[in-house]
């Protein structure tokens, strides 16, 4: 099955960075678009990142755009969240995920279970 496990999340002052990763399991990894996701506390879950396949495509929300950068190692079976000047805003709990549509529909299938991102002002 479909396995997604996050790590990397805590606790960062505004200005800070993080470096999220995902390890990926039961899918095809190399062959899927992957994702990053937040929820904030009492927000609708939101797209922040995503990377094609292999890595050569990527996509940002306009709110993360030149702050956080999205990468991959196929060979891990892993995906990264690289979170430059952090901001308070960026407090979420964040969720890798999984696509398996083509490139043209952002759309998620499986999601981890998410990993606390918080930052104090």
């Amino acid at each position: 099955q479909v396995q997604l496990v996050e790590s990397g999340g805590g606790l960062v002052q505004a200005g800070g960075s993080l470096r999220l990763s995902c390890a990926a399991s039961g899918f095809a990894f190399s062959m899927n678009t992957m994702g990053w996701l937040r929820q904030a506390p009492g927000k609708e879950r939101e797209f922040v990142a995503r990377i094609s396949s292999g890595g050569k495509s990527t996509q940002y929300a306009d709110s993360v755009k030149g702050r956080f950068t999205i990468s991959r190692d196929n060979a891990k079976n892993t995906v990264y969240l690289q979170m430059n000047n952090l901001k308070p805003e960026d407090t979420a709990v964040y969720y890798c995920a999984v696509s398996i549509t083509a490139w043209a529909r952002n759309e998620f299938r499986y999601w981890g279970q998410g990993i606390q991102v918080t930052v104090s002002s």
